[in-house]
């Protein structure tokens, strides 16, 4: 399931406007929201209104006054780092440094509870069957235990890749959803360093070119 990330200004405005909910009982007009956060104009405000309803983090009533309102009044957003890359293509090694967070609403996130979860964005082309393109933002639980099927980061001999984990005789390998890519089967180590649960896509144009 795809699911869509906040910019650091959407989150602060949907926080303040969940923080006046709780705090005041009513929702802040459009005008309280231009003065807190300085916007020159009220256009803005209803501009970054717009897209948190069509994110779904908002909900508005017609017709009614300051009806602006959370989904079932209970929106948790949770910020999720981001380690750097990891190839949908051949496996190359890569390092392990926070390059960001993304933003979700944690009930979406769908992984275990309590689970500890990481984002790895996606570098080619190899899992465009699956749907997991170029630029994509992949949302990982750390846990080694792996169902057959699933989409999975692994080190595989050494090199870190993107791929499904496929069990098929009693043997594992990693299998790539383009047919333009081989399937990965390991020579000395295969090991589980996360399971897909989530995937945030940026609503951009993206290039499903093949990259070497």
């Amino acid at each position: 399931m795809i699911k869509i990330m906040l910019t650091e200004r959407q989150r602060g405005i949907l926080e303040f406007i969940q923080t006046e909910q709780r705090e005041k009982g009513i929702t802040p007009s459009t005008r309280e929201i231009q003065h807190h956060f300085g916007f020159a104009s009220q256009t803005s405000v209803m501009q970054y209104i717009s897209t948190l309803e069509r994110k779904g983090f908002l909900d508005r009533h017609a017709r009614k006054a300051r009806a602006l309102i959370t989904p079932v009044q209970k929106v948790r957003i949770t910020d999720i780092p981001i380690y750097g890359q990891i190839p949908a293509g051949m496996a190359t090694l890569t390092e392990q440094t926070i390059e960001g967070h993304v933003s979700l609403d944690a009930r979406s996130v769908n992984a275990s509870k309590n689970s500890r979860t990481f984002a790895l964005r996606v570098r080619g082309d190899s899992m465009i069957d699956a749907h997991v393109l170029d630029g994509d933002i992949v949302i990982l639980e750390d846990r080694k235990d792996v169902q057959n099927g699933d989409i999975v980061a692994a080190l595989i001999d050494g090199e870190t890749t993107l791929k499904r984990y496929v069990m098929e005789h009693g043997r594992p390998y990693l299998k790539a959803e383009n047919p333009l890519y081989p399937n990965l089967v390991p020579a000395r180590e295969l090991r589980i360093q996360g399971v897909m649960v989530s995937l945030v896509r940026k609503q951009m144009p993206v290039s499903r070119r093949k990259r070497s």
